[in-house]
């Protein structure tokens, strides 16, 4: 069989194969005469019984008694292991399944357990010892359907005959050295040959085992004989035979497949890590191992395709051909291997990041070195195996060290003369790769150009313009953190009294500025998608905070609620003794004493609220400048190669921006703070000397003179806090509020207002007044604006029949009515809150506002409106 044999250590008499295998098994003479007595014994008178019918461990306990061994304790151990074994091979695994409800089961175990405790008796007239006869022998000559048999079963079954079976094989090989097999190997497996019948063993089972046996004992010497593996293979050759014959039982396919398992496991931590196994002095080691590792693969493929044809689920790990495998251990080992080369260069110099870069020049060294050994020591060996071997490694080594360096440079933010010194390396090593692709292409064929493709180039252009918007990324991203910085912080305080605006603007304009100049001191040609990259990107940020700057509320925030209509009833004599009996609230005369106070010593009214919104236009318009600069540089740059792209854009655009819709949102922006910040400065701050004062008790005791030196001394902060592009459109938004108002005042003024139709000539005086407030903003301007309250000023001076027949006429044409027939009554118009002397709602306010019986009877009758409490 081609195995190293040993020198028999016995040089007297020769001995007969059964001595030398007692020997072998270490049998102890004692041993060895009770079972030659208990043989003879129960052969005696029964010529021609065959041996195979001897239930061995029955035979024991029958003719063996307790005087025949030193003491009580003894005999019992030795009858505990006689009763397991009949156990293991009726009851727990029987070659022929057992009924659970089986009576003669049933007492074999108990006897069993009764065993366990104390020595049963075996006399000859022991009722237990015929109990347990009768079970062995009915359970031992059973068959699978009843049908009497001439088969004895209580060694046969899985795993008890393999585990003995096993055993017995282990007996070829020398006790003094057990790598060697014995020359008697040939007359000892002759021998194993007569327990088949006892076993329920055969040829494919004896193969399968043997292969077993002599893999175990490679792997358990610490493999040092080669020639054990090679037997191995040898005895999984014949398996391979067996397996492949039509005649497949189904327990040896479940051993055969946990063995091959095994085997395939052993030998693939091995192959999935030839190097680290594997030197140039064990380099003939991969050559024996190779074929079993393979062989054992693809029988345990061929025994998976079996039981997926019987309906069983097969696993699919066997089923991959020998090239597909060799691939996948190629492709394993150089993987652990460059990992290996990669930690130790790392341990070898724990540094900063200069360090980082000579580690990728020296990983980049020794991957070379690691495809020289490659190629040298086991492509040749490989390639018997898998044509594309070299190749393979070839194409594994560049992955891995493209991966290193796609994480190192994953890191980087600006490229250097280091990053570039280490792109160099990587392609010089990639040429190397990549000539080990191209030498296999004449034994390969097209295999090689499947291969190669494999082979992503490191491509200096393509990772430096990466680099670039990795670089860009990570600007953006900090500019995304200080805009979320100053969401949290910032108090729209004025940086100093000289710079009106935000902190928060100066840092983001800074910080786009510094961006945009080390973008174009990168020393490489810019290109103008890169800048368009760049720009939209900061565009995005930009847009951003000026959506922060503008989140200020409404102007709703600000505007009263309009009180309900009531009409006016000031000459009652219910009116007039509420008033001398309210002790409580601001009384008219107080108004007005405070009016004439704020009069004498006028003051602004600005809140600090107001004036940070103020600091918000600001910046705004700050923002402006800034982006207009940007603009430039980014525009007339020399650095940029081509803009092929930009002149596209240009097309339909007669004046173009990188920040075209940065300066749209601006626009919008500037316009809602600017506004909101008017009827803050119009509703809240100046509420007391304007709503709420303006008007109150009579016309004549308080007009608008103390509101506008109020007014003039807040339109004197503004210009104040704010520059000179901010203040045309801040003013023109609080004209409108005063404007506003000063209709508020007059349609929803209740309960302290009351109007005459006499007053028409005063408080028309008044609006034009408070348009002369702003004669800084275009005439034009002003008047637009005051058309809607001058109209609605007109109403004032009609008389209360006009009005009436004004507001019946317009309230049926915008509800639809047409006309008003007897018995009919005027719907309620709905309040609209756009002033207007169209609008019916704003009539009617006008009439609830009046003083005058003829109203308070038509408001009454038509509306039902309670009468005001003043």
């Amino acid at each position: 069989m081609g195995f190293s044999s040993a020198q028999n250590p016995w040089p007297r008499r020769p001995l007969t194969s059964a001595e030398l295998m007692r020997q072998q098994m270490r049998v102890t003479e004692q041993s060895d005469h009770r079972l030659r007595k208990t043989l003879t014994r129960t052969l005696a008178g029964q010529t021609g019984k065959r041996s195979e019918t001897i239930i061995l461990p029955l035979e024991l306990l029958r003719h063996l008694k307790p005087s025949e061994f030193n003491d009580p304790h003894e005999y019992h151990a030795w009858q505990k292991r006689q009763l397991k074994i009949l156990e293991i091979g009726l009851i727990l695994y029987p070659s022929i399944p057992i009924d659970k409800a089986n009576s003669f089961m049933i007492r074999l175990r108990d006897i069993i357990r009764a065993g366990e405790l104390k020595a049963i008796d075996t006399s000859k007239n022991s009722d237990m010892m015929r109990t347990l006869c009768n079970s062995i022998v009915s359970l031992c000559w059973r068959s699978s359907n009843g049908a009497p048999t001439t088969g004895c079963h209580w060694a046969d079954g899985y795993p008890l005959n393999v585990h003995i079976y096993t055993a017995l094989l282990r007996s070829i090989f020398s006790t003094r050295d057990e790598t060697l097999v014995l020359d008697e190997v040939d007359e000892l497996l002759e021998l194993m040959k007569k327990t088949w019948s006892t076993l329920g063993f055969n040829k494919p089972m004896h193969n399968m085992c043997f292969a077993w046996v002599l893999f175990e004992q490679y792997v358990v010497t610490n493999q040092v004989e080669p020639d054990l593996l090679r037997a191995a293979f040898t005895m999984l050759s014949e398996v391979e035979n067996d397996v492949k014959k039509s005649n497949r039982d189904e327990t040896y396919m479940k051993i055969l497949s946990s063995m091959l398992v095994v085997m395939q496991n052993w030998a693939e931590k091995k192959l999935l890590n030839y190097h680290e196994y594997f030197n140039r002095g064990t380099i003939g080691g991969i050559d024996n191992l190779l074929p079993l590792g393979i062989l054992a693969t693809k029988i345990l493929a061929e025994c998976r395709r079996i039981e997926t044809e019987e309906g069983k689920k097969g696993d699919v790990k066997g089923s991959d051909s020998s090239g597909n495998r060799i691939d996948h251990y190629i492709r394993s080992s150089m993987k652990s291997a460059f990992a290996r080369i990669n930690d130790n260069v790392k341990n070898a110099t724990m540094g900063g990041r200069g360090e980082a870069y000579e580690n990728l020049l020296q990983l980049a060294k020794e991957t070379e070195d690691l495809a020289a050994q490659e190629r040298e020591l086991f492509s040749p060996i490989l390639k018997k195996w898998h044509t594309t071997a070299g190749s393979i490694a070839a194409v594994t080594l560049h992955q891995c060290y493209g991966e290193v360096l796609k994480q190192h440079l994953a890191g980087t933010k600006m490229l250097n003369s280091e990053i570039v010194g280490v792109l160099q390396r990587a392609a010089k090593l990639e040429k190397v790769l990549v000539q080990m692709v191209v030498e296999d292409f004449d034994e390969c064929g097209n295999g090689g150009k499947v291969i190669i493709r494999e082979m992503m180039p490191y491509e200096v252009d393509t990772v430096t313009i990466r680099l670039l918007g990795q670089w860009i990324d990570e600007r953006l991203k900090k500019g995304k953190k200080l805009l979320l910085s100053a969401k949290k912080t910032e108090t729209w305080n004025p940086k100093s009294k000289t710079e009106l605006y935000a902190h928060s603007a100066v840092e983001l304009m800074a910080l786009i500025k510094e961006t945009v100049n080390d973008f174009f001191e990168i020393p490489i040609g810019v290109t103008e998608d890169l800048i368009l990259d760049l720009a939209e990107g900061l565009e995005k940020i930009i847009e951003e905070y000026i959506i922060f700057v503008a989140s200020c509320g409404s102007k709703q925030n600000y505007l009263p609620a309009l009180p309900p209509l009531t009409r006016c009833n000031q000459d009652s004599m219910f009116s007039r003794f509420w008033k001398r009996a309210s002790p409580c609230g601001v009384r008219v005369e107080d108004m007005h004493q405070l009016m004439t106070t704020k009069y004498q010593h006028p003051s602004p009214s600005t809140s600090i609220g107001t004036q940070c919104l103020y600091v918000r236009l600001n910046t705004l318009h700050y923002l402006i400048t800034h982006i207009h600069s940007l603009d430039k540089t980014l525009a007339v740059s020399p650095r940029v190669l081509s803009r092929s792209r930009l002149s596209s854009r240009k097309q339909n655009v007669t004046s173009f921006s990188y920040f075209e819709q940065a300066n749209q949102s601006i626009q919008s922006a500037c316009e809602h703070v600017s506004e909101v910040a008017a009827y803050r400065l119009i509703f809240l701050d100046s509420s007391l000397v304007f709503y709420e004062s303006l008007y109150a008790g009579s016309v004549t005791s308080s007009r608008l003179r103390p509101t506008l030196r109020i007014l003039k001394e807040n339109l004197t902060v503004l210009t104040t806090i704010l520059t000179d592009q901010a203040q045309a459109l801040a003013m023109k938004e609080v004209m409108k509020a005063s404007f506003e108002a000063f209709l508020m005042v007059l349609l929803a003024g209740v309960p302290s207002r009351i109007f005459n139709r006499s007053d028409y000539e005063m408080i028309e005086e008044d609006f034009d007044s408070l348009k002369r407030v702003f004669c800084a903003i275009p005439e034009d301007v002003i008047q637009k604006e005051a058309e809607k309250a001058e109209g609605v000023i007109s109403l004032m001076g009609q008389s209360t029949e006009q009005l009436i027949e004004d507001f019946s006429i317009v309230t049926c044409e915008t509800s639809g009515i047409g006309f008003i027939g007897i018995g009919q009554k005027l719907p309620m118009p709905p309040t609209t809150g756009r002033w207007n002397r169209s609008d019916p709602n704003t009539i009617l306010r006008v009439l609830c506002h009046r003083n005058d019986r003829t109203a308070n009877l038509f408001l009454k009758k038509s509306f039902q409106l309670a009468k005001r409490n003043l």
